[in-house]
């Protein structure tokens, strides 16, 4: 094992983590969540800084440190719907954008060839806004008072998940238009 390798364990290692997170979840040992989810964000920031800022990079950790978040967020999101503290119409709708994405990213790669893994600015958004919901529903029943944020960022969530969806639609759907015109175009 060399150094280089450190931010590509410490992604395995977040992935590890979720299951007891969602135990914790599921056992209504909401302090415990929230400590491992924790943990887990502050290993996101430490691979990403290790990654990027010592440049210890690889194909494997552009791979793992997206899915560790991804198994994070879902496997936390679907807990959290399972106990009725999420709505499942909001649930289906975070899966249902990270499956186009996911379905439209192997379709680009087999028809068309490699693409960029860089997730967009909405994503981004998006993403951030579903660990504060995560958040703070995990703090709702220790802080009953955050029932009105808790559901002012539901609001918030869904409509970033439609303006997210909605951006690699168009983004990736207007790259695969150019290059299929530009293939056409070089016959």
């Amino acid at each position: 094992m060399k150094r280089q390798d450190l931010p590509n364990i410490i992604s395995i290692l977040r992935i590890v983590l979720v299951l007891p997170v969602v135990w914790a979840l599921l056992n209504n040992y909401f302090l415990w969540a929230l400590v491992l989810f924790t943990i887990a964000g502050i290993s996101d920031a430490l691979d990403g800084f290790l990654a990027k800022h010592i440049h210890w990079e690889s194909r494997l950790g552009s791979i793992l440190d997206p899915l560790a978040d991804k198994l994070l967020l879902i496997a936390s999101f679907a807990s959290l719907t399972w106990l009725g503290l999420i709505p499942v119409w909001l649930f289906w709708m975070a899966l249902g954008r990270d499956f186009l994405i996911v379905i439209g990213g192997v379709a680009y790669h087999y028809l068309l060839g490699k693409f960029d893994l860089t997730p967009l600015w909405s994503s981004k958004f998006n993403t951030s806004l579903q660990i504060l919901l995560v958040i703070l529903v995990i703090l709702q029943p220790l802080w009953p008072s955050l029932t009105g944020m808790v559901n002012s960022f539901t609001w918030l969530v869904m409509a970033s998940i439609l303006i997210s969806g909605t951006e690699y639609v168009v983004v990736w759907g207007s790259r695969a238009w150019k290059q299929v015109k530009g293939n056409k175009a070089s016959d």
